[in-house]
C-alpha cells in the first residue's frame, strides 16, 4: 500500500522489482495521491501484466492512529491469490541472492499448517547507503510472508500481523480475541530505507507519517518550530554497512547527493531533539547488546511465536 510514494522518496518501483520475479501477481493498493505525485507513473513504468492497481482513498477519521496503513495493507491482501503473501512496504526491498532462499522455504513449509507465516531479518538503513542501525529500539526481525487465510489481519499500524476471528474491520488496535502468529524463520534480509532520504523529504515523510498516527491539528502544532530539514544527528555513531545492496537499488544509490547536508561525525549537535537511538537508556541497552550479547535484543518485544522449523 502507499500514497504519494514519490513525492516523499519512497523507492516504491525498487521495492515492487525487487520481488517481482519471485510472484505470480502484485497487487497494490494505491491511495488518493497529491496532484502532484508521480507515484502511479512510477508503477506503470515498471510494465508488468503481474501487477495489479486498486484505487482507494484514505480516511483518517475512521482509521486514526496509523490504522490506515493497516486498513489498506488489509484491502491489497484481500485481493491476492496464491498460497502465500509477500508483503512489502513501500520502503522496503528485498536482494535478489535472497529469492531463491525464500521461495524454498515457502515450499518447504508449504503443506505445514501450523507455521502461519514467515519470519525475516532487517537492514535499517539511517541516513545514506553505507549506515545501518545495530541500535536498541530498532526491531531485527519481522513477519512479512503470511497464508492467505481471511483471519489474518494486518495490525496496528501495519507493521506486522495477527490473526483476528471475526475480525468487524475498524480496530486494527484490538488485541482482545486476536493471537499472535506461529512463524518460522527464513535465510533473508529485508533491507529498510524508510531512513534515506535527503533532509527536507525525510522532514516531509516524518510529517506525513505523524498526521497518520496523530492528526493534522496536533502534527501542525508540532511542527510550527521545527526545521525544514531533518537532523539525523552524528552518522559516526551508526556501524557502517558491509555488505552489497539490491540490484535495483543502484541507480538510486547513484543518485545520492546529500552528503554536504549530513554529519559524518561523532559530535552531538547541541539543542537537537534526540533520536530513540541517542537516548541513554537505548544507548547502554546496545551496548550490553552489541559487546556481551552478539546483537541480540534484550526485552524487545515479539508479535508472533516463534516455532522450531
Amino acid at each position: 500500500m502507499v500514497k504519494n510514494g514519490v513525492k516523499l522518496y519512497y523507492p516504491v518501483k525498487e521495492a515492487i522489482q525487487s520481488i517481482l520475479p519471485l510472484v505470480d501477481e502484485f497487487v497494490i493498493a494505491l491511495g488518493d495521491c497529491d496532484a502532484d505525485d508521480l507515484t502511479e507513473k512510477e508503477i506503470q513504468s515498471i510494465q508488468s501484466d503481474k501487477i495489479k492497481i486498486i484505487r482507494t482513498v484514505w480516511d483518517l477519521e475512521k482509521y486514526p492512529r496509523g490504522m490506515e496503513n493497516a486498513h489498506q495493507t488489509d484491502i491489497a491482501k484481500n485481493a491476492c491469490t496464491g498460497d502465500w503473501l509477500f508483503y512489502l512496504q513501500a520502503d522496503e526491498v528485498v536482494h535478489e541472492k535472497d529469492l531463491p532462499a525464500i521461495k524454498t522455504r515457502c515450499a518447504q513449509l508449504l503443506h505445514d499448517k501450523e507455521v502461519e507465516g514467515l519470519l525475516f531479518d532487517y537492514y535499517h538503513f539511517w541516513g545514506d547507503y553505507n549506515h545501518c542501525h545495530r541500535s536498541h529500539g530498532w526491531y531485527q526481525q519481522e513477519i512479512r510472508i503470511v497464508r492467505n487465510d481471511k483471519e489474518i489481519h494486518s495490525w496496528q499500524s501495519a507493521q506486522s500481523f495477527r490473526r483476528i476471528p471475526n475480525f468487524e474491520g475498524i480496530n486494527y488496535r484490538q488485541k482482545k480475541d486476536t493471537t499472535k502468529l506461529k512463524v518460522a524463520m527464513v535465510d533473508a534480509h529485508i533491507y529498510h530505507y524508510g531512513y534515506v532520504r535527503p533532509p527536507r523529504f525525510m522532514q516531509k515523510k516524518t510529517k506525513s507519517l505523524a498526521t497518520i498516527h496523530k492528526g493534522e491539528m496536533i502534527v501542525h502544532q508540532m511542527f510550527r518550530s521545527r526545521p525544514a530539514e531533518f537532523d539525523y544527528g552524528p552518522l559516526g555513531r551508526i556501524p557502517l554497512f558491509k555488505g552489497s545492496h539490491p540490484a535495483v537499488m543502484q541507480q538510486r544509490i547513484k543518485e545520492f547527493n546529500w552528503a554536504d547536508a549530513l554529519n559524518y561525525s561523532s559530535e552531538f549537535t547541541l539543542f537537537r531533539e534526540k533520536h530513540k537511538h541517542e537516548k541513554l537508556k537505548n544507548r547502554a541497552l546496545s551496548f550490553v547488546e552489541n559487546h556481551l550479547r552478539n546483537g541480540r535484543h534484550l526485552f524487545a518485544p515479539r508479535n508472533y511465536i516463534l516455532l522450531d522449523r
